[in-house]
């Protein structure tokens, strides 16, 4: 008979944080399979044990929005402590091909996807082919006919084809309507009434970034909201940080009134002044580029290092390579006032952190470490550590509980409705998926900038389903258990 207080492994003496059941004190933690199977202050036995003392012990961080989607970008969350990381903004199309061709190359961590609208509009409306979601999107981002406005046989299509994805086990549906502002008003609806009898979320990068009327942040985000209100649709918003603009104060309101009335809208944010996309990105047209608050200098092409020089310039690059990956500044970080608005953003009640994080630029395989060739937005690699490492350590706005509850247990939770699989995730407590984190609250940061790929510091360990993914802050190569995580119409 075995030995109840044996386990296969045991973290030792760590400072554990559930953010479920409040619970925030030193234990040990031991786990048999893939599951936490005790969290106690009494000794354990192991076949490993690890010595975790003076580390904090967490649930893995779960990224909603990452389309880092190959095995080198999510090695590279892995080392920034994140155990799931899902692609429910761009989704994927078809969800079946993309949840199996993940599943057969192995990935770190968990993984999974919504279905992507603006790729069903671009297969329907342009004839794009399948293949990896963020590739065909930027692929066919010139595509002349995706983003327009479309008749009621059109839109039954797309809704069709959107409903197919979701039976077939997509998390959810994705709505790059912001990539698509003259798409119809009433798909948008029929999408969100589509979800609410399906019972599954939208993820929206909504229609407006601006401060001018018409079309300002705020317009589309009442479009969110209204959705939700209209159709009883839980409506998810993504980066309510850059979306948002400098209207948050009002949209923050809003979208607080609105929960209060038990309208179902849900917020992620991620901890920076820039932003990453395809250079021809509708909001990135020249004459549009005031209404941001930018300049074509503000925009910086990721292959090449060109920082944009002019309108002309701009015009030139987005009719030239539409699909091109850029940073862009949204706001100026070395000013104190935008600094304060990016955090009001990041400390909206309830609102989840979310990466974001992009493609790598020059990475054509899977080699480790990466070459200093590469190069992506620095939220791709390091958005949890700088979260921790700044907007708790050194600025003190968030306590170490509340963020990683934003980290972990909080979208868990927004996801659970859709996910059955997340009940068991962004938890410490026996019964939960072993996916963990470990790591030193007085050193975790990131050191990634916008010219070099630098993994997070101060992440010790990361677990997925009990399996060492980062061992003493190193990736481990032969480690590939990331579990799928599918939609509750999965079959």
């Amino acid at each position: 008979m075995r030995d109840p207080q044996h386990f296969d492994l045991v973290l030792a003496g760590a400072r554990v944080i559930d953010p479920e059941t409040g619970l925030d004190a030193v234990r040990n933690v031991g786990v048999d399979g893939r599951r936490i199977a005790a969290v106690t202050t009494d000794p354990l036995r192991g076949d490993t044990v690890v010595d975790v003392s003076n580390r904090v012990l967490a649930p893995g961080f779960i990224d909603m929005h990452s389309h880092a989607q190959t095995v080198t970008g999510l090695r590279l969350q892995a080392m920034d402590g994140v155990t799931t990381a899902l692609e429910l903004e761009a989704g994927a199309l078809p969800v079946r091909d993309a949840y199996a061709g993940a599943a057969a190359e192995g990935r770190p961590i968990n993984f999974g996807f919504s279905a992507g609208w603006a790729l069903a509009r671009m297969r329907l409306l342009d004839g794009a082919e399948p293949g990896g979601s963020f590739d065909v999107f930027a692929k066919y981002q010139g595509a002349p006919n995706w983003r327009l406005p479309v008749g009621a046989r059109d839109q039954a299509r797309v809704l069709d084809l959107l409903e197919e994805q979701v039976r077939d086990g997509a998390l959810g549906i994705g709505m790059l309507v912001g990539y698509a502002p003259d798409s119809g008003r009433d798909e948008y609806f029929a999408v969100a009434s589509l979800a609410a009898r399906l019972g599954v979320p939208t993820f929206t990068h909504t229609r407006f970034i601006s401060t001018e009327e018409p079309g300002t942040s705020l317009e589309g985000a009442l479009e969110v909201i209204a959705a939700a209100a209209g159709t009883g649709a839980h409506m998810h918003m993504c980066h309510l940080n850059s979306t948002s603009n400098r209207m948050i104060d009002d949209i923050a309101a809003a979208v607080d009134r609105a929960r209060g009335y038990g309208v179902q809208v849900t917020t992620e944010a991620y901890p920076y002044g820039s932003a990453s996309t395809v250079i021809g990105a509708a909001f990135l047209a020249p004459e549009k580029l005031h209404r941001l608050g930018m300049k074509p200098e503000n925009i910086l092409c990721v292959a090449t290092g060109e920082r944009v020089a002019n309108a002309a310039r701009l015009a030139e690059l987005r009719e030239k390579s539409p699909g091109e990956l850029i940073v862009f500044d949204w706001l100026d970080e070395s000013s104190p006032a935008d600094l304060e608005t990016l955090q009001r953003s990041l400390l909206f009640s309830d609102t989840a952190i979310a990466s974001d994080a992009v493609p790598l630029m020059g990475q054509v395989d899977d080699t480790w470490p990466v070459t200093d060739d590469v190069h992506t937005h620095p939220r791709s690699v390091g958005c949890y550590a700088r979260t921790f490492g700044w907007l708790v350590r050194e600025l003190g706005v968030l306590s170490l509980g509340e963020a990683v509850r934003r980290c972990t247990l909080l979208p868990a939770q927004i996801l659970e409705p859709a996910a059955p699989a997340m009940q068991r995730k962004g938890r410490i407590q026996v019964g939960a998926d072993a996916d963990v984190v470990v790591f030193d609250p007085a050193t975790i940061a990131s050191p990634a900038t916008g010219t070099q790929v630098r993994t997070s510091t101060g992440v010790d360990h990361v677990l997925v389903g009990g399996t060492f993914v980062v061992r003493d802050a190193q990736i481990q190569l032969d480690r590939l258990p990331g579990d799928p995580v599918f939609g509750r119409h999965r079959d």
